[in-house]
């Protein structure tokens, strides 16, 4: 039996034999993904939805030919949220570096998988060396690493499991052991997946703790140490704190030494979920904005988000690694013993592993610490610029202090009633989105709607947000005299 040409061709054959084929396949690929990409600010950043029967993604019953999956890309292109546009501010999605672009083709191509080091040599020892030096960049000791992993959540799971099993001394998870109902306890506003988290490791989410915040979206810590103690009456067991460096919708910074302080009073694990802002570690002028992270017995970093990475790309750090690996490793026998390296797959939620840290390995290389730093450095001052724009018209309002390159804000006129204030936001969102094609987020925030710009393209510009703003006092004016 022998495969035919044209099944062999729809691989890059060993041999040599189909590789001017394969050339000119990704050359027409590319070159129709560029005609997008370098077009992208004068391509709508949010496209008309348009909802399909199940049978449009029918599964072929013979192959396509090139030119067929062409128009089934530009059909992919034309659908699909334009992040590349500098007019794209809604969310936490950046034009990726193009090197983590190509990281992503390498990694795919190369397809090593580093569940274990004889199936990833290389790439298993550059994430090992690329989380220790993350972690020494947040301040974590010689003792700290970590693992990526791919999303945040997966890293908070992570996290908080480890937490579990170390606290609570449970070292094989079985929380059925415990004689007293395990408990953790984050702000009010911290992200979803620290909910997800409660039921994965099963505490459940009536055992996540919701603590109230400040006028400025911070941990009240008064009730944190109440919520301790009220637990404690209770007969439950709290074994962590979750503080956020960035909440996902305001991005303020949870007060982490004082946090801090009432994890050690309390002998709590403290995991910070620095998934945003971690990257102002590579800010001298801001980095300071994390202080106490130190301190820290995890952290979870996304640079998928503001070090322009492309998706998916996180990591967990541990203050404690070989704790880590006592309390959480799993091994697999089907692998070779490694001396030098655990197996990544043994110390992490995930078997397969794709090669994430290639492509932050790359962007790093091609960038720089220096490169980052202005990058990050630039953000902040479009923030500011971004908010002396909101502070010139009383008719906007900030939900809290901004501390980070993510503002959440809205307009709240006095000619009108509350009720009719969401709606007013609402359709400035639509208006802005038809009249300059500026995408912002509308989240639910504080029981009301807000306007989110997450300033993170580095083509952005003062003569960008100049003209938000120009055309936010146009629609004010329009809806005032009405």
């Amino acid at each position: 039996m022998k495969l035919e040409d044209k099944i062999l061709n729809q691989f890059i054959s060993p041999k040599n034999s189909n590789r001017k084929q394969v050339e000119k396949l990704i050359t027409n690929v590319t070159s129709q993904l560029l005609d997008f990409l370098s077009n992208a600010e004068q391509k709508p950043t949010y496209p008309i939805f348009k909802q399909f029967d199940c049978s449009h993604f029918q599964i072929n019953e013979t192959p396509k030919n090139e030119n067929e999956i062409h128009s089934n890309l530009q059909e992919l292109y034309d659908l699909s949220m334009n992040s590349a546009s500098p007019k794209y501010i809604g969310h936490m999605d950046s034009i990726p570096t193009l090197w983590s672009v190509i990281g992503d083709y390498i990694a795919s191509a190369i397809n090593n998988n580093l569940l274990s080091l004889e199936m990833s040599p290389f790439l298993t020892q550059l994430e090992y060396s690329l989380t220790k030096q993350f972690a020494k960049l947040f301040g974590l000791p010689e003792t700290s690493g970590g693992v990526m992993l791919s999303g945040g959540t997966l890293s908070n799971v992570q996290a908080l499991l480890v937490a579990r099993n170390t606290v609570l001394k449970i070292k094989h998870g079985n929380v059925f052991t415990l004689k007293k109902e395990p408990v953790i306890f984050t702000s009010e506003h911290s992200h979803s997946s620290i909910l997800k988290t409660g039921m994965m490791i099963g505490i459940g989410i009536e055992n996540v703790i919701k603590i109230k915040t400040d006028k400025h979206s911070k941990i009240d810590c008064k009730d944190l140490s109440i919520q301790i103690q009220e637990q404690l009456k209770l007969g439950k067991q709290p074994f962590a704190i979750v503080a956020t460096a960035g909440t996902t919708v305001s991005g303020n910074i949870d007060p982490l030494k004082e946090i801090s302080e009432i994890a050690k009073k309390h002998k709590l694990w403290l995991h910070i979920d620095a998934i945003y802002g971690g990257a102002v570690i590579f800010s001298e002028k801001h980095k300071h904005l994390i202080d106490g992270i130190e301190q820290a017995n995890s952290i979870s970093f996304n640079p998928q988000k503001w070090l322009s990475v492309s998706k998916t790309s996180s990591m967990v750090l541990f203050r404690d690694f070989n704790g880590m690996k006592d309390n959480f490793r799993i091994s697999a026998p089907y692998m070779k013993e490694q001396n030098a390296y655990v197996n990544l797959g043994e110390i992490n939620i995930q078997g397969t592993k794709y090669a994430e840290v290639l492509k932050l390995w790359l962007s790093l290389q091609s960038l720089g610490k220096s490169g980052y730093n202005k990058l990050i450095d630039y953000s902040f001052y479009l923030t500011e610029t971004f908010n002396k724009e909101i502070t010139k018209r009383p008719f906007l309002k900030l939900t809290s202090k901004t501390e980070m390159n993510i503002i959440c804000f809205r307009g709240e006129p006095n000619y009108l009633t509350s009720e009719k204030i969401d709606k007013w936001n609402e359709n400035l969102q639509h208006y802005l989105l038809k009249q300059t094609n500026f995408f912002l987020s509308l989240p639910k925030y504080k029981n009301n709607l807000w306007l989110r710009a997450v300033l993170l393209n580095p083509f952005l510009t003062y003569e960008h947000i100049e003209s938000l703003f120009t055309h936010i006092d146009n629609y004010e004016k329009t809806h005032r005299n009405k």
